[in-house]
Order: structure tokens, then C-alpha cells, then sequence
């Protein structure tokens, strides 16, 4: 996998240091260096005996070493290019004019390290009015981006977008881009500057609502229920234990298949019905078929009903349903690392698996700046550098 690889974080929140976490996992020696007064995901949950393991620190930084440094001080910069000297990949999401000042932006860094693979993660990428302004996926990929625009209904409130749910698209995208610029790097021996943003990732996760947008210059948005122009597909339904259940129509035999397992075979032979329609009393009609039928049977009694037809559907469930369920462990969804307290805890897997073979992931994150003298030493730093730099972490 990644072994051999040294990856070097000055990176906090989410995308960027998610990113990393998945190159630890693969096997990558990812070094994390963090201000001396730490990330801010610190802070979530924080850490003592008696309640060991941030779930959210862990998740975005285990099996990285921790070094703690004041960047801005002489022996923090001598030391951070120490580091950086050996490396492969550099990842960072701070500002890029804070990057600048502290001269350690591509421009600056790209001749004494021509083979790094540098990454940039951003808000909105390195050109343009709004560079240097603060983003957080709630504000740049959700809101920004119109993403959250094209979800929410018009008669309803905007929401936000679940934490981190941007950032680690971000942080996928991030990483298959470093990868990208490394098989480059076999065959030039050369680096380059890799830069995804929060706003870029959701133009394209926003996939075919911004296709629409960009061809004919207007897209469709979600619709209150009673205005989706499907009658079934991506349409939720009720059932009679006051749960939830949705389809999608994967072929156009599955509209009279499920017409007919829920009792309404009349709707099949009746042109009126006939899909697709743009007749919304039509869609409301057949839609008003399917509410009455599933408020007659249970969840479990539909999901017998449904499964034997081969109808593509889902209930909706919570979260405490999906990790305590078969398919949620056989899929490998978790992995067991340490809490860092001398215990073991569960956290989400990255997404992709390596059934013949892959390093096993069980490493916890760093304490601050919990590896910092050693790091510095493999690096090569002075030992009176060190020494200062210790003494500024106390």
C-alpha cells in the first residue's frame, strides 16, 4: 500500500487532516503538526481518564505522530523544514496568505523540495476575490455552493449540512488527486502543487443538478412531497409502525411491479397511469395508492414483499440501527483503534477496502506534540534546535 511514504500535515479541522488519515491507513507515515496550542477538534469531546477516546480527534488523525510547533519562531521554521525535507507529500488547509508570510507556500517551498507533491485544500482554491476568507464546509459546500439550495424545499427552513459531511468529500477528492501527481512523480521525478476545494468538490458532487445548470441555465431543486413530479421514485412512505421506506425505479418494470405487490394491479393496464406523466393529479393519484397501502402493513411485512420482488429499497433508519447491524460489520464500515488511554474504540472506516491484504488499522491519535523529539531527530534537526523547540512546548 503506502508504506515508505512520508506525509507531512500542517493542517486542522477536517478535510486535510481527513485526507491524511486515510494515508495512515494505507500505511503512510504521516507526521501531524499542530500549533502548541493544538487542533481545534481538540476540543470535541475532550479527553481524560474517565472518558478517554475523542471519537472525533481520533477519527480524523489516528495512526499519524504528533509534533507541536510554533511555525512562526526561528527554530519552529528551521524545524518544519527539517521535516518537510524527507517528505513526499506536504497537505495543508491553512489561508494562503498566512502561508506566505510564514514562507511556506508552493512558490517558496517548490525549489528546495522539487519532488514534493505539495497539497492545498481550501475553501474556494488559490485564485479569486474570496482566498483568504474563513470556510467550513456548513458555509462554502453546503451553503456557498448551492448545494443545500438544491436540497432543502422552498417552503421549508434551510438547514446545515451534517458536520464534516463536505469535508471528507473533500478530503476523497484531495486524496485521489496526491495520488494522481505521485504516479506522475514516477515517471518525472518531478512534484507539483495538487489544490481541491469545498467548492470545486461540490460543483462536482452536486453532480447532475450542476450539469443541468451549467447546459441550460436553470436546474431542478427538491420539491415539497406533494409537488415531486415521481409518484414512487425518491418518494418516502409511511408504514404502519410509523416507519419509513423509499425506492428508487432502477428499470420501467418496476413500476408495475410494484403496483401489483401492493394490490393495485388496475393501475398497470390503465393508460392514464402510464409513466412518465407531467399531470401532478396523476402523480398524486397513483402516490395516494402507495400511502394507503403501506400504512396497512408494518415495515417488516414490507420488506418481505418488497425484497421477493426485487424492488431497489431502503428503510430509513437511524444510527444506532445501521452500526448495530449485520450488514453494517460485514461490510467492515468500523475499525477497532486504540483510544490512546490503553483501551480499544470503534471509529469509521475509510470507505475503501483491500479484501487480499491491507495494514491493519489500529492506532490511536497523538497526544500534542507526543512524538515531537523524535520526529525532529529522524529528520535531522540540531539538537539545540530541538532542545528550544521543546522548551516552547513545555
Amino acid at each position: 500500500m503506502l508504506q515508505g511514504l512520508k506525509v507531512v500535515e500542517l493542517a486542522t479541522w477536517i478535510a486535510a487532516p481527513g485526507c491524511a488519515a486515510i494515508m495512515a491507513d494505507w500505511g503512510a507515515d504521516v507526521i501531524k503538526v499542530e500549533s502548541l496550542g493544538g487542533d481545534a477538534t481538540r476540543t470535541f469531546f475532550p479527553e481524560s481518564p474517565e472518558t478517554p477516546g475523542n471519537p472525533i480527534f481520533t477519527m480524523e488523525n489516528r495512526g499519524k505522530r504528533g509534533v507541536a510547533l510554533d511555525i512562526a519562531s526561528p527554530e519552529g521554521r528551521e524545524a518544519m523544514l527539517g521535516i518537510l525535507s524527507g517528505a513526499d507529500v506536504f497537505i495543508t488547509n491553512v489561508r494562503p496568505g498566512a502561508l506566505k508570510r510564514a514562507r511556506l507556500d508552493y512558490e517558496t517551498l517548490k525549489a528546495a523540495f522539487p519532488r514534493l507533491i505539495y497539497a492545498s485544500v481550501s475553501g474556494v482554491g488559490l485564485e479569486g476575490p474570496d482566498v483568504d476568507l474563513p470556510a467550513f464546509d456548513i458555509t462554502v459546500f453546503w451553503t456557498k455552493s448551492g448545494v443545500g439550495r438544491s436540497h432543502i424545499p422552498p417552503d421549508q427552513e434551510p438547514f446545515a449540512c451534517r458536520p464534516g459531511f463536505g469535508d471528507h468529500t473533500t478530503a476523497l477528492a484531495t486524496l485521489s488527486s496526491i495520488l494522481a501527481a505521485l504516479h506522475e512523480r514516477h515517471a518525472t521525478g518531478r512534484g507539483r502543487l495538487v489544490e481541491c476545494s469545498l467548492l470545486r468538490t461540490a460543483s462536482y458532487a452536486l453532480g447532475w443538478d450542476m450539469a443541468t445548470q451549467l447546459r441550460f441555465g436553470e436546474a431542478p431543486t427538491t420539491q415539497p412531497r406533494n409537488l415531486r413530479p415521481h409518484p414512487i421514485s425518491g418518494i418516502y412512505f409511511r408504514t404502519l409502525d410509523d416507519r419509513w421506506i423509499t425506492f428508487v425505479l432502477k428499470g420501467p418494470t418496476c413500476y408495475p411491479t410494484l403496483m401489483k405487490v401492493l394490490g393495485h394491479p388496475e393501475v398497470i393496464d390503465d393508460p392514464r397511469y402510464a409513466l412518465p406523466t407531467t399531470d401532478l393529479d396523476i402523480v398524486r393519484e397513483i402516490r395516494a395508492r402507495a400511502d394507503a397501502a403501506f400504512a396497512r402493513m408494518t415495515l417488516a411485512e414490507a420488506a418481505v414483499i418488497l425484497t421477493e420482488a426485487d424492488l431497489a429499497w431502503a428503510p430509513l433508519q437511524s444510527l444506532s440501527e445501521v452500526v448495530g447491524s449485520e450488514q453494517y460489520l460485514a461490510t467492515g464500515c468500523a475499525v477497532e483503534v486504540s483510544d490512546g488511554w490503553g483501551g480499544r474504540m470503534a471509529s469509521p472506516a475509510a470507505p475503501g477496502r483491500f479484501p487480499e491484504g491491507a495494514p491493519e488499522v489500529t492506532r490511536g491519535a497523538p497526544k500534542l506534540g507526543e512524538h515531537t523529539r523524535e520526529v525532529l531527530a529522524e529528520a535531522g534537526v540540531a539538537e539545540e534546535v530541538i532542545q528550544k523547540v521543546m522548551a516552547r512546548l513545555g
